[in-house]
């Protein structure tokens, strides 16, 4: 699958001139949408999360860090490109992968593309994350753990960590964000029902009714479901609100 940009600048020459850079330096990658505005990126961005996102500080309603206060987590590796040099803590507060200073040089293009793109091959999951006989690998700080994935109620993320809660009530913290098991889950069973919560569909005991609702897990423990995520679970597991 190609990886997926997504550019967004009030100036349709810097855009222009970033989808040209990319086209001769990195012509595998594929440009899935461009913006102009804060609300423009706002809606693309509920709706898809493109691996990296080429984000413009000063735009035309608004600033690169009023479109990312909207979002409880994004998940694209982001650089910023700014005209103007006093933003660089403030986007490095905001998760930047780089910030590349107006007029874009090739070489500083080149090396923050490929940090990115460093970054996202990190980030996906090993061929031995999962065993064969349906079992995951856990890295901790004292080592690892096998665990049956049939065994995981849900799994829940905090910042850059992700707590796996088992059936058997142990909880295991791993240094990964839940966006690097979500992909190897999905395939057994599991579904994300919120920023927050990864949920095994085979451990589902109730749910209740609400403007996202919430759902009650095996091990008893009350979880939201986020209202934009709402309609697809229900699809999911076969029901209609």
């Amino acid at each position: 699958m190609k990886t997926q940009i997504c550019i967004i600048d009030d100036e349709k020459h810097g855009r222009d001139y970033v989808s040209l850079l990319l086209k001769k330096e990195f012509p595998e990658i594929q440009i899935s949408f461009e913006a102009s505005s804060v609300e423009e990126a706002y809606i693309y961005l509920t709706k898809n999360s493109p691996d990296i996102l080429f984000l413009d500080i000063r735009l035309s309603d608004g600033t690169a860090f009023d479109l990312l206060s909207k979002f409880k987590e994004i998940t694209s590796q982001i650089i910023f490109i700014t005209a103007f040099e006093n933003f660089a803590i403030q986007a490095i507060k905001n998760g930047a992968t780089d910030y590349l200073l107006k007029p874009i040089k090739k070489i500083d293009f080149i090396i923050a593309v490929n940090k990115a793109l460093d970054n996202i091959k990190k980030m996906q999951p090993t061929q031995n994350t999962v065993l064969q006989d349906h079992k995951i690998i856990l890295s901790t700080l004292q080592g690892f753990k096998i665990v049956d994935i049939s065994d995981i109620v849900h799994c829940e993320a905090d910042s850059s960590y992700t707590t796996f809660h088992l059936a058997n009530k142990i909880k295991i913290m791993v240094s990964k964000t839940l966006h690097e098991f979500e992909a190897v889950l999905l395939e057994h069973n599991f579904f994300r029902i919120h920023h927050k919560h990864l949920i095994n569909i085979a451990h589902l005991q109730e749910y209740i009714k609400g403007r996202g609702g919430q759902v009650v897990m095996s091990d008893c423990s009350v979880l939201d479901v986020s209202y934009r995520r709402k309609n697809d679970f229900l699809y999911r597991i076969g029901k209609t609100d």
